[in-house]
């Protein structure tokens, strides 16, 4: 039987706190319905369907870029690394990797990236429910200790209401403050 390990991030395009990865290898003796792309699943069921890829996978790591990964390397190839750390924490070494998207971390395994393979692969489907149900645990806990940027909403994603709250209070620790948006906002500030 072929293992084939399913990778994908979660919160690349967030302006706040860590990039998640997950890699995950499924079981095809006991198959998992309802997988799809996280974002196309209400959190209730993203939540249920996570304690399943948990349960039935055969293996599956969750690995992250914290915030000064993601400011030193740039938030592509902070991805790229947590994806790897993902995929190297992995039990059981697979026989290929399934990237979502364009690029693949630097592994030495046969790898392939698969644009919208979120959408397509079951086992990238997996690590990107795994990936999202976690990262938005930890941004609800954020969201306690920094309650005006709504985190528990937005998951650090640059709403019109965040960007409001980070005019009226400024960053704070969790903010990568090389972001574009929140670069351009602490320069208008300074001036």
């Amino acid at each position: 039987m072929q293992k084939i390990c399913g990778c994908d991030e979660v919160g690349r395009g967030s302006g706040a706190a860590e990039i998640y990865a997950c890699a995950v290898i499924l079981d095809p003796a006991r198959p998992i319905e309802g997988l799809a792309d996280s974002k196309k699943l209400s959190a209730h069921k993203r939540e249920m369907l996570a304690g399943i890829i948990q349960e039935k996978s055969l293996a599956w790591c969750i690995a992250k870029a914290n915030l000064e990964e993601i400011e030193q390397l740039n938030v592509h190839y902070a991805t790229l690394v947590a994806m790897k750390r993902a995929i190297e924490g992995l039990h059981i070494k697979p026989d290929q990797v399934l990237v979502d998207g364009k690029y693949k971390p630097d592994i030495e395994l046969p790898s392939e990236a698969i644009i919208k393979g979120d959408e397509k692969i079951s086992s990238i489907s997996a690590a990107s429910i795994l990936a999202k149900v976690l990262r938005d645990k930890a941004m609800d806990e954020f969201h306690e200790l920094y309650p005006v940027y709504g985190f528990n909403h937005n998951k650090g994603y640059l709403t019109p209401q965040h960007l409001q709250a980070l005019v009226e209070y400024g960053p704070c620790p969790l903010h990568r403050k090389n972001y574009t948006p929140i670069k351009n906002l602490l320069n208008a500030n300074k001036k």
